[in-house]
């Protein structure tokens, strides 16, 4: 596995670190360890120095969040595949031969994921990524093991290797040369769906995504940014936004007016739940997609300009708020499969 550096991204997680590295490094064989530091003001640095020599360290200049962080940093990492691992995750034996295997196997391929599974309950699926990641047709994202906030048990009902529409930025192995061809992540997300807007654009190119279940990883989640958060509120909702008018490839101003009206209805039961800063974090997300909706426009014209041939499988065609909310399907193994594109 020399071809494998496995980058770790921090901010201020030393103690995430001092838990979890251990497990990376026993783990990972002979692949590169990187630990790329976002400006930590704590002394996550001093702490990597003296106890792990062996683990390459970039410092960044500045915390510029998930996206630019990263991007900063691979700019440094030379390998042939990288496997972005947030800090607080635990790995399990030979986590990374299946994830290498799979993605040699096939040069359409252009990355895959783990399982990964709640480092607080190791029997059920993590929110962030579970066992693969889908979007629905108003490109709503959601996992095979996690409707929204129900997550499964894990039973071994997903352990096939299956093709899915996006891989999890909690645990993403890519090729390299993918990685860069598209730029790297678009560095005005900060945080979250970042690996979405990554992977949909790769598979505007042909390229596919897999989950390898063969391989575990263990979740703490939320470490950053608790998912009940304002903050995360926002940048999901703006995101998303942000991602729909970049990619979708339809008529985007209906397609976008529909969208808005459903943030609208996800804001007023935001209301009645008493989440007021939720009911405000919805509405700057959708004033800070007007303010830069130029950009954005200028985006898609280039995005559009480099699509190939778009690889569609992992695009649920219908509604996972209506499968949900109105029919009550709270597991992913209980949707219409038929209605999942297959290209």
């Amino acid at each position: 596995m020399k071809d494998v550096s496995v980058v770790i991204l921090n901010w201020n997680g030393r103690n995430y670190l001092e838990k979890f590295l251990p497990s990376v490094v026993a783990n990972s064989g002979d692949a590169q360890i990187v630990v790329a530091d976002n400006a930590s003001t704590d002394d996550s640095v001093a702490f990597l120095k003296q106890n792990y020599p062996s683990v390459k360290i970039i410092v960044n200049q500045e915390n510029g969040g998930f996206a630019k962080g990263y991007n900063d940093a691979l700019k440094q990492v030379k390998s042939k595949y990288y496997l972005l691992l947030n800090s607080d995750i635990e790995v399990a034996p030979n986590w990374l031969n299946p994830l290498v295997e799979l993605v040699e196997s096939n040069e359409s391929i252009a990355g895959c994921q783990p399982k990964i599974l709640s480092y607080h309950d190791k029997s059920k699926f993590e929110h962030a990524g579970a066992c693969g990641g889908y979007m629905d047709h108003n490109f709503f994202p959601f996992c095979r093991g996690r409707l929204f906030d129900n997550v499964e048990t894990d039973n071994g009902q997903y352990d096939g290797t299956t093709e899915i529409f996006w891989t999890s930025g909690a645990a993403l192995f890519i090729r390299s040369e993918v990685f860069h061809q598209l730029g790297g992540f678009d560095e005005s997300f900060f945080a979250h769906m970042e690996e979405i807007d990554l992977c949909w654009r790769a598979k505007k190119l042909g390229y596919s995504f897999y989950v390898q279940p063969q391989s575990v990883v263990y979740h703490v989640g939320g470490g950053t940014l608790s998912y009940v958060s304002p903050r995360k509120t926002y940048l999901n909702f703006r995101n998303n936004l942000y991602m729909l008018v970049k990619n979708y490839e339809g008529l985007l101003f209906p397609k976008l007016f529909y969208r808005m009206c459903l943030d609208g209805i996800a804001g007023v039961r935001f209301f009645f739940k008493g989440e007021f800063q939720n009911v405000t974090a919805v509405i700057k997300a959708h004033f800070s997609m007007y303010g830069n909706l130029s950009k954005l426009l200028k985006k898609r014209s280039e995005i559009k300009s480099l699509t190939t041939k778009s690889n569609t499988v992992g695009m649920y065609k219908a509604s996972i708020l209506w499968a949900y909310y109105f029919k009550g399907v709270k597991e992913f193994s209980k949707l219409n499969q038929r209605l999942f594109s297959a290209n």
